[in-house]
């Protein structure tokens, strides 16, 4: 198939704050359960996924600990605010705010 038998069909509007194409929509808060994560690629994992988290908007992690070590480095990487969910035995649930 060559590119002029190609053809670019309209698509949908994204809804506001989602701009993959996937015709999808976010939830409020995405969760994201890093406990079955390999330690080794954890942390990578959480700063990628807050990454993709614009101003104002939040990620709640769920993680087998309070993650104070994940928090301290976020903080190095942007201003957010922290807020305990679920104070364990067996899983932490954080809400991560990205500020400003």
């Amino acid at each position: 198939m060559t590119a002029e038998h190609v053809e670019i069909l309209p698509t949908a509007p994204e809804p506001a704050g989602h701009s993959c194409g996937c015709g999808g929509h976010d939830e409020a808060d995405p969760v994201l359960d890093v406990r079955p994560i390999p330690h080794a690629i954890r942390h990578a994992t959480v700063f990628g996924a807050f990454e993709a988290i614009p101003p104002g908007q939040s990620l709640v992690l769920v993680a087998p600990h309070l993650p104070r070590p994940l928090i301290a480095q976020l903080r190095e990487r942007a201003e957010i605010d922290v807020e305990v969910l679920v104070d364990g035995p067996d899983a932490w649930h954080v809400r991560l705010t990205r500020l400003g």
